[in-house]
């Protein structure tokens, strides 16, 4: 899987789990591909580590 295809599906996951903006307006869309890049290297030395696992984990963290 290429960095962009991971990125896509990154975002695509937390779109389709959070909606299109944070409870402060602010776009989860800008923020899952500023996001993204920073998972991939996790998902090439684990490959179970899909871009909906890394989205999910992420997401995990939110409102703490």
């Amino acid at each position: 899987m290429t960095m962009q295809e991971f990125v896509d599906r990154f975002v695509a996951r937390m779109l389709a789990v959070a909606g299109p903006t944070f409870d402060d307006g602010s776009s989860i869309q800008q923020y899952a591909k500023d996001t993204a890049p920073s998972y991939f290297d996790e998902y090439v030395n684990d490959p179970l580590e899909t871009p909906e696992v890394c989205a999910d984990s992420d997401m995990s963290y939110w409102g703490e």
